[in-house]
């Protein structure tokens, strides 16, 4: 389990962050999206 910073980005896109994964970022058009978006990240960044 890792966590997880998600803030309002620019043009009305949520960006979700992994502060321990150094790069680790992703974003979405909704809160949901960006979780999603960032767990498949952090997935990519481990392998």
């Amino acid at each position: 389990m890792r966590e997880v910073i998600i803030y309002s980005g620019e043009n009305n896109f949520w960006v979700a962050e992994c502060p321990s994964l150094p790069g680790c970022i992703s974003q979405g058009t909704t809160k949901e999206d960006a979780i999603l978006n960032i767990k498949e990240a952090i997935d990519l960044y481990r392998q």
